[in-house]
């Protein structure tokens, strides 16, 4: 295992290589501290001497599909943006939480903007952890993950989903009339997205957890059977 390490694979890459199970890959990683992480896309040495935290890179993944962007600045330094709506402060904690954990070494800060917060960092690693980075709009461009991010969301689907919703996602209680002239509410989630690419991605996570799911228009997917909203509420819930 010590050469695959060091070689750049992730914990799911090693356990598939292997044959050993992810949980005891992961135990092992946990006691050999003292390994550093190579960047996937260049080779370097990220900071910290610690594997990435994919649950909470899962997370941070969705929140950048949704309204994360990124931007080079000089001597290949790049700046993650994610612009977050300034009403829900858990959510914005969150994600600065889990960028403190996926770059532990560069600064987290937050810039207000007129209805929002902008949760920002500084590395030049960002664009090998978010190779979906690109010029323009991500429903302009194709959005394709890589080997290890497919990994990634196979093993943290609610993590991603939570992070998707939290970014261009709501939950919220639909009301509808009967012919009767009843009218009666239920709660739904609704994820929207003008990407095709990034709803098949919210759809793929739903399927891995069993959660029924159906397009309402061309950019929008509804989840409203009850079994459904209910385990999406064991991870997701109402945004605060």
């Amino acid at each position: 295992m010590e050469d695959l390490a060091a070689g750049g694979l992730n914990t799911c890459e090693i356990a598939r290589a292997t044959g050993i199970p992810r949980s005891t890959v992961h135990h092992w990683r946990a006691n050999h501290r003292h390994e550093i992480q190579l960047c996937r896309t260049c080779g370097a040495r990220r900071p910290g001497d610690a594997e990435i935290p994919f649950e909470a890179y899962a997370y941070l993944f969705g929140l950048y599909l949704g309204d994360g962007y990124i931007a080079r600045h000089p001597k290949d330094v790049f700046r993650l943006d994610v612009a977050l709506d300034a009403r829900y402060p858990r959510i914005i904690a969150e994600c600065r939480a889990a960028v403190r954990l996926v770059m532990p070494n560069s600064r987290c800060a937050t810039v207000k903007r007129p209805g929002c917060l902008i949760v920002t960092s500084y590395s030049r690693h960002w664009p090998c952890l978010f190779p979906q980075h690109g010029p323009g709009h991500k429903h302009e461009r194709e959005i394709v993950l890589a080997a290890w991010q497919r990994d990634v969301v196979r093993a943290y689907p609610q993590a991603l989903l939570r992070g998707l919703i939290h970014s261009d996602g709501s939950r919220h209680l639909n009301t509808v009339h009967s012919p009767a002239g009843r009218a009666y509410a239920y709660p739904r989630y609704e994820f929207s997205n003008r990407s095709d690419d990034i709803r098949r991605i919210f759809t793929h996570a739903c399927d891995l957890l069993g959660i029924q799911w159906r397009p309402t228009n061309r950019w929008n997917i509804s989840v409203a059977r009850r079994e459904s909203v209910a385990r999406m509420d064991e991870f997701v819930g109402p945004k605060r």
